[in-house]
């Protein structure tokens, strides 16, 4: 069974990111990323990457967001990660993201409190778009992106309104296309 989590869906900026994880049987101490410190979540996600069975990553950006949707895109991001998994799988558990597939999926509420393998994909995705998101940070410094990871905080609405999007920031969601409001004509 493969568990499967997105993060990034409600961000003005950066991709959408999908984990899908494949655990051996075992008690894991992996628990939903909101719910961890960032360093604990870093910890995890080294050991998601060491231990698990199998485990992958797909991702749809900023522009992929804006020309299909985010849900869309975020079965995009999903079927990548399926894609470049590299075993074959049976079934899918998912946070509530109801996938079409070939094989059963289970899309529970909270599932990523309730299954170790959406826990572990949790962590992964989390983990994986903060560090892209702090990547990107050293080429748009302006933005504060290595603090709010492209989410909608008052620093990043301020410099949106400051000096605009850039190629990141998904100009199809209302406080990007909003901040056009102030663009001088």
């Amino acid at each position: 069974m493969v568990g499967i989590d997105e993060v990034g869906r409600g961000a003005l900026a950066g991709p959408v990111i999908v984990a899908a994880v494949v655990l051996s049987y075992g008690d894991y101490s992996y628990a939903d990323s909101k719910t961890l410190k960032p360093s604990l979540r870093e910890q995890l996600a080294l050991h998601v990457r060491e231990h698990a069975l199998a485990w992958a990553v797909g991702s749809a950006s900023a522009s992929e967001i804006d020309r299909y949707n985010v849900l869309v895109a975020t079965h995009m991001a999903a079927s990548r990660a399926l894609y470049e998994l590299p075993i074959p799988y049976q079934a899918l558990v998912t946070d509530y993201l109801r996938l079409e597939a070939t094989c059963p999926v289970v899309a529970v509420p909270k599932a990523d409190s309730r299954s170790r393998q959406v826990a572990a994909a949790s962590i992964l995705a989390k983990v994986t778009r903060d560090e892209h998101m702090v990547e990107m940070a050293a080429d748009y410094p302006e933005y504060g992106f290595e603090k709010h990871k492209g989410y909608g905080s008052v620093e990043h609405l301020k410099a949106l309104h400051r000096i605009g999007a850039c190629h990141l920031h998904r100009r199809s969601f209302r406080p990007v296309v909003q901040r056009r409001l102030f663009e001088p004509s």
